[in-house]
């Protein structure tokens, strides 16, 4: 199983982060469009690296159109020689059309044509292929050489696409090079909901198994001293209670049998009563869905609840010292 580690921090702390990073040994380092722009980070993590790729996990799809992912994804692929994963995710309804006050209507079949639009446009600009694309959201044909990069060494970046749902799940499969699981998930889902997702989804392609990865950023609860454990377990009892209240991850909470948790976590959230919630999360539900162990058990229990389900884990918390790191890294490569 590979190993992606965090870009995150102000833009004068990525250079030495993404340094760092790779130095420690983690294949990927990933940065997530939050409080900051999502690209700028792995362009200067390109700047200071050699070895690693680099992925968004996630840039937001919906708040930009395909020609502009597109000019994106080419620009920090070339610049990174080919290391260049862009990872896109949907955001929900209320953030595209408030925040972003942009259109949101179909989300799985919207996210299936932008990822098209977006090879379609790479295949113009690589290998001459006149830009006509013409779908249901979006539509590309026109393109001048006066807009056409002329550094295409390295061709198209690596496409992953977020999911929980099975039907954005079997459209990433479909036309992505990859799937993000979101961190809020676990093993029972992965089998019964995700996988059969993406067996569909490849079906459709005739693609294999072999031709996709899966990727999934776990919560995990963990600490070295008494103190940054319980710091730690109730920070992730917080993330799991906030991403509870949000419709769309409810079939997780469903699908375990606690399907009146959600609306009371909704209802809670649309009060502003964001402490409550976390405390009004059971210690089983915390306890499925993040990993709650000591720093040197990590990676045995992430292990035993996703090998042969993922390929590749994002870490969501700091292992502590150089030992503790180099474990979990080993245990996990197996």
């Amino acid at each position: 199983m590979k190993v992606y580690g965090s870009a995150f921090g102000n833009l004068n702390q990525i250079p030495e982060l993404a340094r760092a990073g790779e130095a420690a040994g983690y294949d990927a380092l990933v940065s997530a469009e939050l409080a900051s722009d999502p690209f700028f980070p792995l362009l200067l993590a390109a700047e200071h690296t050699e070895r690693v790729d680099l992925m968004t996990a996630i840039a937001v799809a919906f708040a930009r159109n395909p020609m502009t992912l597109a000019q994106i994804g080419h620009d920090l692929n070339s610049y990174s020689k080919g290391r260049f994963i862009l990872g896109l995710g949907s955001q929900i309804k209320p953030h595209i059309t408030r925040r972003f006050s942009m259109e949101w209507s179909k989300p799985a079949a919207r996210m299936r044509e932008l990822v098209l639009a977006m090879r379609a446009i790479w295949s113009c600009w690589y290998d001459g292929q006149p830009l006509d694309f013409r779908g249901e959201f979006y539509n590309h044909t026109l393109m001048t050489p006066m807009f056409s990069p002329n550094d295409t060494e390295y061709g198209a970046p690596r496409v992953m696409v977020a999911a929980v749902g099975p039907l954005m799940t079997e459209a990433a499969a479909e036309v992505a090079d990859g799937l993000i699981a979101h961190a809020f998930t676990t093993p029972k889902y992965m089998r019964e909901v995700t996988l059969p997702a993406v067996e569909r989804g490849l079906a459709k392609a005739g693609r294999s198994r072999e031709s996709f990865e899966i990727n999934c950023p776990a919560f995990v609860v963990s600490g070295e001293t008494d103190e940054a454990f319980a710091g730690s377990r109730q920070a992730v009892r917080q993330q799991v209670a906030f991403y509870g209240s949000t419709p769309a991850y409810r079939p997780v909470l469903e699908l375990h049998g606690w399907d009146e948790l959600g609306p009371e976590l909704t209802q809670l959230s649309k009060r502003g009563k964001w402490v409550e919630m976390g405390e009004r999360l059971p210690d089983e539900v915390l306890e499925t869905i993040a990993v709650v162990a000591q720093p040197g058990d990590v990676g045995r229990e992430l292990l035993s609840r996703f090998d042969g389900l993922v390929d590749s884990w994002t870490a969501t918390f700091d292992p502590g010292g150089e030992s503790v790191r180099n474990e979990l890294l080993n245990t996990l490569r197996g």
